[in-house]
């Protein structure tokens, strides 16, 4: 069972870690670089969980007990009571406009591939867009990316003819995709 929370101060290292993990092992899949994120002290940590918005996944452990978890959403629950010790994923969202919310920053961890994370992980940014009012999700995803462009499918996500480089590669392509709630 996978538990998706909103990251709380207490969370920033955890933040940290698997965010440059995430661009360290897939530095093509994000607009971010590793050099520049690296250098983030914690309160630069602290203050991008502040303006809310960001999302944390746990897989329980083998053998641990999962009362207190809950499916996707749940947004108090610590990682403790989750029965994980870090998180397996993390993702973004970022509000745009007062009508468009955009989901930024999703990663899984490759132990974690396979069991319904990703799916959470949008999920999450999904119910908490439209909690905010928004009409619209919409997402960046690297254009050679078939699984996260596979996985946004899955979720409803359609391609919406914008392209653009990417930031932290321009030789590479992203292409827009995007959910009306």
């Amino acid at each position: 069972m996978v538990t998706v929370r909103e990251a709380v101060p207490c969370d920033w290292q955890a933040l940290r870690d698997i965010r440059l993990e995430a661009l360290r092992t897939a530095p093509s899949a994000f607009g971010s670089s590793y050099e520049r994120e690296a250098a983030f002290g914690e309160r630069d940590w602290l203050r991008r969980i502040a303006r809310g918005g960001n999302f944390l996944a746990y897989l329980p452990e083998a053998g641990a007990s999962e009362a207190g978890a809950s499916e996707a959403g749940a947004s108090e629950a610590g990682a403790s009571e989750a029965g994980a010790s870090e998180p397996v994923g993390l993702i973004g969202g970022y509000p745009e406009t007062a009508d468009v919310v955009e989901l930024v920053s999703m990663y899984v961890r490759p132990k974690a591939r396979g069991r319904a994370v990703g799916e959470a992980l949008v999920a999450i940014v999904l119910g908490w867009a439209q909690e905010r009012g928004a009409k619209t999700v919409h997402l960046w995803v690297t254009e050679s990316n078939d699984h996260a462009r596979a996985l946004y499918q899955r979720c409803g996500f359609e391609p919406t003819g914008e392209r653009q480089p990417l930031p932290s590669d321009p030789d590479q392509d992203e292409i827009a995709m995007a959910w009306p709630l």
